[in-house]
């Protein structure tokens, strides 16, 4: 899978403002795939403990807080 760079203000995840994204996929060194509802970008989760499922909130491509989990 290609996860696109960010160029401007084309990532949600790089954005000022926190936004919250769906884990789709835990990736090696901390990373995950996210869904942010426009297409998939990759974060850090070096911060939370994430499991696919997790509704994160992400800030700078961080996330910062877990806000839901799968029931």
């Amino acid at each position: 899978m290609t996860i696109p760079e960010c160029h401007g203000e084309v990532c949600i995840t790089c954005s000022d403002q926190a936004v919250t994204v769906r884990v789709v996929e835990l990736l090696p060194d901390d990373l995950a795939v996210v869904d942010t509802g426009s297409g998939r970008e990759e974060v850090s989760v070096a911060l939370v403990t994430a499991e696919v499922g997790d509704e994160i909130l992400v800030h700078a491509k961080e996330a910062i807080a877990i806000v839901g989990r799968p029931q």
